[in-house]
């Protein structure tokens, strides 16, 4: 697999072919490839490994090749938005794109103190994988591909006071519509959700029953989204939008409801308990479980044996 880095946006336009920045920590263009081009790309059928030292969005319509989100492969022949932020490797293998690309880079000196820059951190989708890239319908494929013009429009303007505002207030309207669309996209998927969920809970279920709990304490959300072959940002948002409860909710569900069938056993304790579900020690078990119960571990017992 081919590795390529850059750690300029100007090592970036030329890669891309586009012409050199106009301001070297900012730049958008359209690419535009001939039937030549396309058929080279098709034949070259390679796979790449890409990283860079800046954010970059790009808006691409699929031709040819996957997209894979976990498992599972989807038709790519809509629009596609894909976002990377600094120093994110993300692949790309026998994708084919249309004629018509576009690409916008910034890097993080450019934000740098502006609201955009606490903003940003809280899209997810930055830190999302490729194979979990935004598919755009027709309208909002219209809607993203007008804001990259009104980009570009002032980005060829002559610079003057005026010039970095309102591009960035162009630049936070994308990221807000993008916003939007991945919230449809997850609402749109909820077989694609669902399944995701029933495997995360099939995971957690075997790390149970295989003694994982107690010897190696707690999963990490990072741990559960490498079962499941996605990021763990997208994890947390696909089972926040079919669950209407985070992934940290989930795990704790699913300990109350075990910590419930343990203390009923037969010569039960329940420190043995808390630490069979991976707690160091029992007055954080307790803790949890009364938070989570509205009784002690104790109280439950007590109040089984009496039923």
């Amino acid at each position: 697999m081919k590795e390529i880095k850059f750690n300029t946006i100007s090592e970036f336009t030329e890669a891309q072919q586009l012409p050199e920045p106009e301001n070297p920590l900012f730049t958008i263009g359209q690419k535009k490839l001939n039937d030549q081009e396309i058929e080279d790309c098709i034949s070259s059928n390679q796979e790449f490994s890409y990283s860079n030292k800046f954010y970059l969005i790009s808006l691409k319509r699929i031709v040819s090749g996957e997209i894979i989100y976990g498992r599972t492969k989807y038709d790519s022949s809509k629009g596609t938005l894909l976002f990377s932020a600094p120093n994110q490797t993300y692949k790309v293998k026998d994708i084919v794109v249309s004629s018509e690309s576009w690409f916008l880079a910034f890097h993080e000196d450019f934000i740098r103190g502006e609201e955009i820059q606490k903003l940003i951190k809280n899209y997810n989708y930055f830190n999302y994988n490729v194979n979990e890239a935004l598919h755009l319908s027709p309208k909002e494929e219209t809607t993203i591909k007008s804001i990259f013009k009104n980009i570009e429009v002032e980005y060829q303007n002559n610079q003057d006071e005026f010039s970095k505002d309102i591009i960035l207030t162009h630049l936070e309207a994308l990221l807000k519509y993008a916003d939007r669309f991945y919230k449809r996209q997850f609402l749109n998927r909820k077989d694609i959700n669902k399944a995701l969920f029933t495997r995360f809970t099939e995971i957690l279920n075997e790390y149970f029953e295989n003694d994982q709990f107690e010897q190696q304490g707690m999963p990490s959300m990072e741990w559960l989204a490498a079962q499941l072959e996605v990021s763990h940002r997208y994890m947390r948002d696909t089972i926040k939008a079919e669950t209407g409860k985070t992934a940290i909710d989930q795990i704790n569900m699913f300990v109350i409801e075990e910590a419930k069938n343990l203390l009923l056993a037969p010569k039960a304790s329940i420190s043995g308990t808390a630490y069979k579900l991976g707690f160091e020690y029992p007055q954080y078990f307790s803790r949890m479980f009364k938070k989570k119960t509205g009784v002690t571990p104790k109280e439950y017992i007590d109040t089984a044996s009496l039923n």
